[in-house]
């Protein structure tokens, strides 16, 4: 297999991989998804999103060099698209938390779902790098 595959594959299924742990692991913050008791199901869909929007979020920095030597950008980057999804979420009805989720200040939006972008993006760049040298 071609190195470049190998890499984009490596990249998909660790950000899925750490996704699925980090969506099983934090499921009882929330108090619904659209109205509903949250399920694998969802779980499983959550995760293929979040990890589809990493596999996007990561591109630059692995073909382009001046942003590989700043993959620490990778972290304000996912910090900030997700701060995008809550917000549009929570604005519309999609998924509400309940009261164990613990909130950024002015924002209302979950600390956990903040972070989880920036933190798993960096996370599975640095672990594709680490596992394709």
């Amino acid at each position: 297999m071609p190195i470049r595959l190998k890499r984009l594959l490596s990249v998909f299924l660790w950000a899925f991989v750490l996704n699925l742990i980090w969506e099983n692991l934090h499921v009882f913050l929330y108090a619904h998804y659209l109205g509903q008791k949250i399920t694998e199901g969802i779980l499983l869909r959550a995760t293929f999103t979040d990890a589809l929007i990493i596999f996007i979020i990561l591109m630059p920095f692995i073909y382009i060099s001046s942003l590989k030597k700043r993959s620490w950008l990778i972290i304000p980057v996912g910090i900030a698209l997700a701060l995008v999804v809550e917000l549009f979420a929570l604005k519309t009805g999609r998924w509400a938390y309940n009261d164990f989720m613990p909130l950024i200040p002015l924002l209302s939006v979950g600390i956990t779902p903040a972070i989880q972008l920036g933190l798993l993006g960096y996370t599975t760049f640095k672990l594709q790098e680490y596992f394709l040298r």
